[in-house]
């Protein structure tokens, strides 16, 4: 184990109050084993997981662009979304594929707000489930009439069923896009988007990632990237104690930067459309509140109780707010099209 540094949150009374975390050490990093075995372990993580992100962080479980002070975190995670939308000026009514889509916070608001139809694919099937029940329920709130089906339609402006938009949900590993979407058993689909958010930093094999989504988009087809890396040029001290505890924290594979993302793209065909933008200094404050938001020694409990992963899951808080601080661990948004 190792020594924890700990960390603090003023009391109203100004005094420095001790996180539940400060109890816990830090299990050492250990090395991830194959890549099946890393994705059946994040398989785990989201099926047991993924009720409580909904509880803490909504159904957006991913950054906040933090433009002005008194936003919450809500309002900054939609800004990461619109922003998303502003570097690919993806036109509405588009087909689009959401890879690693959470409880479907992107998908949902793509076909609500951009009257998108929408697929959003997660290896979680809890995922899938949380994702269908909100679904429902956000439909249902319209006054719309409601079917539960597996394409499920938002209303259109004037209030009647369909032309709104729509979203389906399907248990997926992303790896088998092109096994899934890409004909053989089942008609071939092609897609005007693929749109990823923090989830390809999860995938082991990402050059496979980059060429399925060049063979599931059309001409004229967007490749739209959100996610998670290491700044360039790093020393081994440098990864050893800001990126390691993250990639063991957080399930991942190593972390690239976003010139190898720019390079892998290229390399499956896809040309630049936005240049990454570095918003790190902007979606940093996202841990400072994830890290209130964990407070509760309950949670600790839990996360204790599901093994060493979940303690270092919740560990990894630290380093992601170490690594913004240091510059060593960077966030950066970036489009594709397809000639």
């Amino acid at each position: 184990m190792t020594t924890v540094q700990h960390d603090t949150t003023q009391a109203t009374s100004g005094e420095p109050q001790a996180h539940p975390g400060d109890q816990h050490d830090i299990p050492s990093v250990e090395a991830h084993g194959s890549f099946d075995s890393l994705k059946d372990r994040i398989k785990l993580h989201y099926n047991v997981a993924s009720d409580y992100y909904y509880s803490l962080w909504g159904q957006h479980i991913h950054h906040g662009l933090f433009r002005t002070a008194g936003e919450t975190k809500e309002q900054a995670q939609v800004n990461l979304i619109n922003l998303l939308l502003e570097i690919s000026a993806l036109a509405p009514r588009a087909k689009v594929l959401d890879v690693g889509c959470g409880v479907g916070g992107t998908t949902r608001f793509l076909a609500r707000e951009r009257q998108c139809r929408v697929t959003g694919i997660t290896i979680s099937g809890r995922q899938v489930e949380i994702a269908r029940q909100i679904t429902a329920e956000e439909i249902v709130r319209t006054g719309a009439e409601f079917q539960l089906t597996d394409v499920m339609e938002y209303p259109s402006n004037d209030g009647k069923p369909g032309g709104g938009g729509a979203v389906r949900f399907l248990e997926l590993d992303a790896e088998k896009m092109v096994e899934r979407f890409g004909g053989g058993a089942m008609e071939k689909e092609t897609f005007d988007c693929v749109w990823i958010s923090e989830a390809l930093s999860h995938l082991p094999d990402k050059e496979l990632f980059f060429a399925s989504s060049y063979a599931l988009v059309g001409s004229g087809g967007l490749l739209v990237i959100a996610d998670w890396f290491k700044a360039p040029g790093l020393t081994a001290d440098q990864e050893v104690a800001d990126i390691k505890p993250i990639e063991d924290g957080m399930l991942l594979p190593r972390l690239y930067t976003a010139d190898e993302y720019v390079a892998m793209a290229e390399k499956a065909g896809f040309r630049v459309r936005k240049a990454p933008v570095d918003i790190s200094k902007d979606v940093a404050k996202t841990w400072d509140i994830s890290w209130s938001l964990v407070s509760s020694p309950s949670l600790w409990a839990f996360a204790i109780s599901q093994g060493r992963d979940g303690l270092a899951f919740l560990q990894a808080f630290r380093a992601m707010r170490r690594g913004y601080a240091n510059g060593t661990f960077r966030y950066a948004v970036m489009c594709f099209e397809k000639p």
